[in-house]
């Protein structure tokens, strides 16, 4: 990095790993592996990737933690049924735990209503990212999985920056408008320096529970020639799922379907 450098990898010409502006963990936290789930856009289903390849994770037998980077939209405590205030003492601060074990932090879980808005600029949410994984006390992790708002701002960038990562998930949807956002999102990984792991197609398609027919209902699948200009690999296409919807609905994301997710937790760096 130069000496230069004004840490605003965005409007940066040079291609330098910043692996000397990673933070620590809190000291009685060991964090072997970290994900990150991002999205060119909002409403592709990112955080319900995220709450699933969490309990995939934990079914396989991997102590699993997810760090709900989505400051202003956060939505990982309610679809694990999480409603509490995290605690804390001097050490740090304890995050909470679902029905799995699967240990969470999130910006709803420290605020006295779950419905308040944060209205924040964006040194203070990053602020509060770098927070979460400094302060809390997460033990001894083998995945974390960093839920992260849409786009290549602030929060991105703070995590592509600041924590350990050893890939991202991008989550897509038919649409050619999320398509062409998601070169958005691999371009700035490949500025930072950040593996793309591949990519997941969110509401491919609706399959009649009757003649179990297909339906492209948002429009034919490009994700295979998106995977194959980009050179990474396609690591699931999941369908819209009404089953699965109301389940997280109703805070149990924890019983859904993770068959789909099994292989890529089974690829995921070791």
């Amino acid at each position: 990095m130069s000496e230069s450098c004004s840490e605003n990898c965005a409007s940066c010409s040079q291609n330098c790993e910043k692996r000397d502006m990673l933070l620590p963990p809190n000291e009685y936290s060991t964090i072997k592996h970290v994900i990150g789930v991002v999205s060119g856009k909002g409403g592709v289903g990112k955080s319900l990737v995220t709450s699933l390849l969490a309990v995939a994770a934990q079914s396989k037998g991997f102590q699993t933690a997810i760090l709900d980077a989505d400051i202003t939209g956060p939505s990982i405590p309610k679809a694990f049924g999480l409603h509490d205030r995290a605690q804390g003492d001097e050490s740090g601060i304890f995050p909470m735990e679902t029905k799995m074990g699967i240990r969470v932090m999130s910006v709803n879980l420290l605020l006295e209503k779950e419905d308040a808005p944060v209205i924040w600029r964006g040194p203070v949410i990053s602020g509060m990212i770098n927070q979460f994984w400094q302060e809390v006390i997460w033990g001894d992790i083998d995945y974390m999985f960093v839920d992260m708002p849409p786009g290549t701002g602030d929060v991105p960038l703070t995590v592509f920056q600041s924590l350990p990562l050893d890939g991202i998930i991008i989550v897509t949807t038919p649409q050619d408008l999320v398509q062409m956002i998601v070169k958005k999102a691999y371009n700035m990984a490949k500025m930072m320096n950040i593996p793309v792991l591949g990519l997941v197609e969110n509401m491919s398609y609706f399959e009649c529970p009757d003649c179990k027919k297909q339906y492209p209902i948002f429009g034919e699948s490009k994700i295979d020639e998106a995977a194959k200009e980009l050179g990474v690999p396609v690591l699931a296409r999941l369908p819209i799922e009404p089953k699965t919807a109301a389940l997280v609905d109703k805070g149990a994301v924890e019983l859904a379907d993770t068959d789909k997710f099994n292989a890529i937790v089974d690829n995921l760096p070791k």
